[in-house]
């Protein structure tokens, strides 16, 4: 029998005894004791790492222990997680945390938190289930109002003023056997899923789309999205690179045309003609998805390297880490905290992973029959930056 298959057991049994046995596992009303052995057992060891809001609580599990603290007390009070028999919510989202923060397997996590492989297995399986309930509350588009970074600068306001976030694809390493393996194989054959990521310009992410293989297009990637329940309101748009089609939902930068400001600050001079600006001032809003991406990655570096769970279980996790990722930016998260951490994975896991498309191949007919309007749309908005840049010189 698969151990993520198994059923609860009477270790998942409310004990209220243990409120007397072991208080230090109800973090939300007593206050745990710092061990000074050298090797803390489970309860101990999250218990220091959740007292510890100093910095070394965050290199432990990659999530200021204040948020893990909340999210548990959400969760508990929605009746999500519970405590068990010796094991707390806090505990229970401690594992999990550290399986998307050093892709430690399920040895692994029995050795540190010094439990059985079948309760490891029981409450990750629960962590995974909540969580991921909980994407269509905390992974969503918010508001339809322009956001104050385009609004309050002049270099993006009125033209882009129906923007409503950024999209981009990552491929996530995939472990598989060889029978399943093709369709995961990407254009550096490597064995990847295609996950499409949007977010908006906070960093944090509205739609997250997983499970797609290495070898799908991103724009075949972003046509599954909007099949499955992807919409984007009447009006609006998101920003996308080439590998996307250019439509008035999706504006793509102009192909052919120096597009990253590092090309254009390369040749020292500023944009020749509208095209150039417009793909310029779009590549400037564009890079928040990459910064998103970025912390994304650093927060939870198993999406840098293959793991070897269960094609199922691996298929969740990007979403999952989504999600958290959501949730600490909602808390207040340190971005830049996270930036100075050192991946605790070795980087000879790490494969040579697709960065995107190159070019959208306009190989989606509903796609196509949009773009001439994409087109449209996407002219008038860099014929109107040109011209009122021609007036402000």
């Amino acid at each position: 029998m698969d151990p993520e298959d198994l059923s609860e057991s009477e270790e998942e049994e409310d004990d209220e005894m243990m409120l007397f046995v072991f208080p230090a596992l109800y973090l939300a009303s007593t206050r745990c004791e710092t061990q000074s052995t050298s090797k803390l057992g489970g309860v101990e060891w999250i218990c220091e790492v959740l007292e510890d809001d100093r910095g070394q609580g965050y290199e432990k599990l990659r999530i200021e222990p204040h948020i893990l603290r909340e999210f548990a007390d959400y969760v508990r009070s929605k009746s999500l997680l519970r405590n068990t028999r010796g094991v707390s919510v806090e505990e229970q989202i401690g594992m999990f945390v550290y399986m998307l923060s050093r892709n430690a397997n399920f040895e692994k996590l029995s050795e540190r938190f010094e439990r059985s492989r079948e309760t490891v297995h029981r409450h990750i399986k629960a962590c995974f289930d909540t969580i991921l309930s909980l994407k269509t509350e905390f992974v969503k588009y918010c508001s339809a109002e322009p956001h104050w970074k385009i609004s309050s600068d002049s270099h993006y306001w009125p033209y882009f003023e129906n923007c409503i976030g950024v999209i981009d694809g990552i491929h996530v390493p995939m472990t598989i056997s060889d029978r399943e393996a093709a369709p995961y194989r990407n254009r550096e054959e490597s064995l990847t899923q295609n996950v499409m990521l949007a977010c908006d310009l906070d960093l944090n992410f509205v739609h997250v789309f997983c499970g797609q293989e290495g070898s799908a297009s991103d724009a075949a990637v972003l046509y599954s999205a909007i099949e499955s329940g992807f919409q984007v309101p009447r009006g609006k748009y998101y920003l996308v690179d080439g590998g996307y089609p250019n439509t008035p939902s999706f504006l793509a930068p102009y192909s052919g045309v120096a597009y990253h400001s590092e090309e254009q600050e390369q040749r020292n001079c500023q944009p020749r003609n509208f095209k150039e600006l417009f793909n310029l001032r779009h590549a400037h809003l564009y890079n928040h998805i990459k910064h998103a991406v970025g912390l994304l990655k650093m927060r939870f570096p198993i999406l840098n390297v293959a793991t070897f769970y269960r094609v199922e279980t691996q298929l969740k996790i990007p979403a999952a880490a989504v999600v958290l990722h959501n949730i600490i930016q909602r808390q207040g998260g340190d971005v830049e905290w996270s930036s100075d951490q050192t991946i605790p994975i070795s980087t000879r896991k790490i494969v040579s992973l697709p960065s995107g498309d190159n070019a959208y191949g306009n190989g989606i007919a509903s796609f196509n029959n949009q773009c001439d309007m994409g087109n449209t749309l996407r002219d008038d908005i860099a014929q109107k930056m040109w011209a009122d840049l021609g007036r402000n010189r």
